[in-house]
């Protein structure tokens, strides 16, 4: 839509910094309450967020369930990657985690979808929306503070400058937030001196429906068994050793991972463009200010072992929406965000203490924590109630649930 500073404010009920995968989730999860939506996007039309990249995103049980609910899944193009089984292990430690979805009497934990994939299913979905207006290419400048029961938040774009009004401003514009920033949200950083390293990789065995999780004082490698006869490859390594691992020919790239990873899946063959992202956590100290309210990596940016991240900030959005739904009349009161932060809590604060607390755990080398992380090993190996608390974390299934995330999926 174009931006013009001639034009005189346009008032939305909800309006949302960020098109990528929260902020996209949400305005879909609003459509058909009868609301003026507005969403700020930084990619013009045609063109996907840079965060739809060749990334390889694993969705939990409860993801699945809420985006087929929300008509997104069906619209994925390529197949995606059924999770059946998960194999925990660590470099230097003995004993190891398996977890089968059969077992729980489950037919899977999760799908494997690629981030290019699913931006290309959320793009269709968005275009069949009614009620969502979309401000592209524009970006965020300030925002005022509230005044008769509104924000004004003032956006660029190629076209000039303009005013918007919003009862409910909605932050899902990313781990370094300016809307956040603006707001007055103070945030806790935590640089895991970690660089990641993903790509697709061909193995000598094809994917049989097994994530693999092998943990290092560098980060995790694991291997996502995508949809497609590759599996998706996540390789952390040591921040002072990025750029020597990013300049490896692909050969040697690939001797290094297997090195680490050992052979449960075979030889691996080959493997496409490698793309690195450092790991650098952020907790936002509040979830609401008046009018305002964070989702998705501008509330947390976790630590990627164990694949909680976009799960968690679906969980954010969809609560949202189920809170705006009974809050009809005025989506930014304050027992709106009341209850939405009373809500999230218990969730986020879980799954905050289990991301930050397996990598911090995993990256310590001391001798003496190698028995104990062998013996946790070991009880999560053969303990049902320990597995029965890692099976629900997996899945999604962590405090106050939203309802979509309930629901069978049917694709």
């Amino acid at each position: 839509m174009p931006i013009s500073d001639s034009l005189p404010p346009r008032r939305h009920d909800v309006l949302i910094v960020g098109g990528g995968l929260v902020g996209a989730s949400l305005a879909i999860a609003l459509d058909g309450l009868g609301l003026d939506v507005g969403m700020l996007e930084a990619s013009p039309a045609g063109a996907l967020p840079a965060v739809f990249d060749e990334r390889n995103l694993s969705f939990a049980e409860a993801t699945v369930n809420a985006l087929t609910a929300l008509g997104v899944m069906p619209l994925l193009r390529n197949p995606t990657g059924r999770i059946q089984r998960i194999h925990v292990s660590r470099v230097g430690d003995f004993g190891r985690i398996k977890l089968d979805a059969s077992e729980h009497r489950r037919e899977e934990f999760g799908r494997v979808v690629v981030a290019r994939d699913f931006g290309e299913a959320l793009e269709t979905r968005l275009l069949q929306l009614t009620s969502l207006t979309r401000y592209r290419p524009a970006r965020f400048i300030a925002v005022e503070p509230m005044r008769d029961g509104c924000r004004a938040i003032h956006i660029a774009g190629d076209d000039g400058e303009q005013t918007l009004h919003a009862r409910l401003l909605v932050a899902a514009d990313g781990a370094r937030s300016t809307v956040r920033a603006a707001l007055g949200i103070d945030a806790d950083e935590h640089d895991y001196g970690q660089t990641l390293f993903v790509t697709r990789l061909r193995s000598q065995r094809p994917p049989d429906g097994t994530a693999y999780e092998r943990l290092t004082a560098n980060g995790p490698t694991a291997l996502l068994p995508r949809g497609d006869g590759y599996y998706g490859l996540v390789h952390g390594v040591a921040r002072a050793e990025a750029h020597a691992v990013a300049a490896l020919d692909e050969a040697s790239f690939l001797a290094r991972v297997q090195s680490i990873f050992g052979w449960r899946a075979g030889r691996f063959l080959s493997c496409g463009q490698r793309s690195a992202y450092p790991i650098i956590g952020c907790v936002a100290q509040q979830l609401t200010t008046p009018r305002a309210v964070l989702v998705g990596n501008a509330a947390q940016s976790l630590h990627p072992v164990g694949a909680q991240g976009f799960n968690l900030g679906l969980r954010d959005a969809l609560t949202l929406a189920e809170c705006i739904a009974a809050h009809i009349d005025d989506p930014g009161a304050d027992a709106l965000l009341l209850q939405y932060a009373q809500r999230r809590q218990q969730d986020r604060e879980r799954t905050l203490a289990f991301s930050d607390g397996l990598a911090r755990l995993s990256a310590n080398d001391a001798s003496l924590l190698r028995p104990l992380r062998s013996a946790g090993m070991v009880m999560g190996d053969s303990q049902a109630w320990l597995q029965g608390w890692l099976v629900g974390g997996a899945m999604g299934y962590r405090g106050d649930v939203p309802s979509l995330c309930r629901r069978a999926a049917s694709a």
